[in-house]
């Protein structure tokens, strides 16, 4: 069950699809104040457990901390920092009251869960303009299930998304490309992508080639294509600012870029120096924008990865002029009235700051909205730009398409990454726990960058990233210029790199198939324990492990130098390794703790009592993928129900897409 509740003049996010009537009267949960803003307070009692928050830091339970949705190209993710990328304002409370929350606010909105008060939820926005919905059922589970319903179906991405990519920022040119198809085909690593960061542009100008090095692009796409192997560039929410640049003077005539108040294109500077936003909040600018993909996927490209689209902005003129004026008084300063730490913060201050997000605004039906107001909905509108350009470039056909900022309702266009994060351990358990939070709100495509993208990796690290992507949906190892080569190859022993994603390959049939039945039936690829194990006490309290679709449970190891883990398992299961000689250890555990020895080159799941799943033989890209003849592995007796298609068009509900496999 669902109520509506409508405060004062929302702006309309399309982030729910279906029609509800709006409920008169108080929500039942909580109490509300709108005498600032908007304010809903709801008292926690020790037991309950708070659910929710898509890409966002902590824990799976997010008691005990303050979180801010409010998109922020923030890549130091510490423990301490309270917005990320994106803004995902569901949250489910379950305990002695059951219950969820969605606010469907596109502004600044804070949860404050437990951090003033222990005892006390605390949501709050400047602005009492918005849709609240209050979402009922009798367990958490059905409450997501019920979300995910009135939000839409979640984006489907070709097969060839489910293997392997190779990214990293500094591929320059052709030979750089075909040097990383080398590595990974000669030593008969899988692998179906490889991602091209922003120097494949001409000088960081969106839909445009670098001329120098990419010279009869899509020869080179082709050249590419007979390796089974994907391009996929990266597209920048900036334009350039230049002259004689088609899309810039476009975009300039028709006024679809974003403006300061008195009409002029409101200028930031990104990667490519002063660039204009495009105004994708109105929708004729929009479809601009997205007819621009074509320009690439006339050229044999099917993928692509949005980003910098918060939107990030390094400095504005304003910005550096302010901060001009702060060091030049502090230089004229006799009297010590100026801190060098004023100073400081002039400078530091420059990128992506709130006075300037404040300082423009889209066209939004004939009247103007300040961006800040809005914010949180660019990456998601970017992104959808693009989504419904593909509908309209080929209606049939599936790209591949992520982004790293996002809001609620872009889980219908697209997957996310969770941006730039870094070679740190506690990265990779950060990855682990957002997964479930993730999926709750919607967005089934999701992964990291594995092994990390900022920092130098190290080989034990990287290992032990590769055991958890072998699962997400998303399995890409991208990296920052200036760190350490962390290509597969690059390390000593490749065959145990070999290994792990032929581990991925072998169950793409699997991890494909719950993919699918999850989007289909708007249900989660990654689970906590405690959804499927309600009345067990210590499900809830375990977070570094995942149900993944209904069969089985994941536990990967994320300590430095740990030769294993302890694991809690709420029914007897089937303990199962990959190992390196493409044995399978295989062990049942029953109900409890256990200590389990897990080696770097080894990759463990656990199999649910009573079923079983199937294994493909490895192959070096998905199309090569056999699984005609594949093997069951669980327990006997038990049947598996596959979902496969021709993982490129929309025929979902081909009832000859499913079969049962018996044990």
């Amino acid at each position: 069950m669902v109520g509506k509740y409508v405060y004062g003049t929302p702006f309309e996010t399309d982030a729910v699809v279906v029609e509800l009537e709006a409920v008169n009267g108080s929500p039942g949960y909580g109490a509300i104040s709108l005498d600032s803003g908007f304010c809903f307070t709801c008292k926690l009692e020790p037991q309950d457990v708070v659910y929710g928050l898509g890409e966002a830091n902590r824990g799976i339970n997010k008691r005990g901390y303050c979180y801010v949705s409010n998109c922020t190209d923030m890549p130091e993710h510490t423990e301490d920092q309270r917005s990320l990328y994106a803004a995902h304002n569901f949250i489910v409370v379950s305990g002695s009251q059951t219950f969820g929350l969605f606010v469907d606010y596109p502004a600044k909105l804070t949860f404050d869960i437990g951090y003033t008060r222990m005892d006390t939820l605390i949501i709050t926005c400047e602005e009492a303009n918005l849709y609240l919905y209050v979402l009922e059922g009798e367990t958490p589970y059905d409450i997501v299930k019920e979300f995910r319903r009135i939000i839409g179906q979640s984006y489907i991405p070709p097969k060839f998304a489910f293997g392997f990519g190779q990214s990293r920022w500094g591929y320059m040119t052709k030979e750089d490309y075909r040097k990383v198809a080398e590595g990974y085909r000669k030593n008969q690593i899988p692998l179906d992508m490889i991602y091209m960061d922003i120097d494949y542009m001409e000088a960081y100008k969106d839909f445009t080639l670098n001329h120098k090095n990419f010279q009869n692009f899509p020869e080179f796409v082709q050249e590419m294509k007979d390796q089974h192997l994907h391009l996929i560039p990266i597209i920048d929410a900036g334009v350039k600012v230049e002259k004689g640049y088609e899309v810039y003077e476009e975009g300039v005539k028709n006024r679809y870029f974003c403006q300061r108040e008195d009409g002029s294109d409101f200028v930031a500077a990104v990667w490519p120096g002063d660039t204009h936003f495009p105004d994708v909040l109105n929708p004729e600018a929009r479809k601009w924008f997205g007819d621009h993909y074509q320009f690439l996927t006339d050229q044999g490209i099917d993928g692509f990865w949005n980003d910098m689209n918060e939107p990030a902005i390094f400095y504005t003129p304003e910005g550096i002029q302010a901060a001009k004026d702060t060091i030049e008084a502090f230089l004229k300063d006799t009297q010590g009235d100026i801190s060098i730490f004023e100073v400081r913060d002039a400078v530091l201050n420059l990128a992506n700051n709130p006075r300037d997000y404040a300082s423009f605004y889209h066209q939004v039906e004939g009247q103007l909205v300040r961006h800040d107001k809005v914010h949180n909905l660019f990456g998601y509108l970017m992104t959808r730009a693009a989504g419904e350009a593909f509908a309209r470039i080929d209606p049939e056909k599936r790209f591949l398409i992520f982004s790293r900022s996002s809001y609620i309702g872009m889980h219908r266009y697209g997957g996310i990454w969770t941006g730039d994060n870094k070679s740190w351990w506690s990265h990779l358990l950060l990855n682990l726990k957002m997964m479930p939070s993730l999926n709750m709100c919607g967005f089934l495509y999701t992964g990291a960058d594995l092994g990390g993208f900022g920092a130098d990796t190290t080989r034990d690290l990287m290992l032990r990233w590769l055991a958890l992507g072998v699962f997400t949906p998303l399995m890409r190892n991208h990296a920052a210029k200036g760190t350490r080569d962390q290509e597969a190859y690059r390390f000593e022993q490749v065959e145990d790199f070999r290994h792990m994603i032929e581990v991925r390959y072998r169950l793409i049939p699997y991890l494909y198939s719950e993919y699918m039945k999850a989007a289909l039936e708007g249900d989660l690829y990654f689970k906590p324990l405690a959804f499927l194990y309600p009345e067990d006490a210590h499900a809830t309290q375990v977070e570094d492990q995942l149900m993944l679709g209904n069969e089985i449970m994941i536990a990967p190891v994320y300590t430095q130098n740990a030769t294993g883990r302890y694991v809690y398992l709420p029914e007897e299961m089937l303990f199962v390794k990959f190992l390196p000689d493409e044995t399978l250890y295989k062990k049942i555990l029953p109900a409890g703790h256990h200590y389990v020895e897990i080696a770097l080159n080894e990759v463990p799941l656990f199999i649910r009592k009573g079923a079983c799943i199937p294994l493909a033989q490895p192959a070096q890209h998905v199309e090569a993928l056999d699984t005609t003849h594949m093997t069951l592995i669980g327990y006997p007796g038990s049947q598996y129900v596959l979902y496969e298609d021709d993982g490129v068009h929309k025929d979902y509900q081909n009832p000859e897409n499913y079969r049962t496999l018996r044990l």
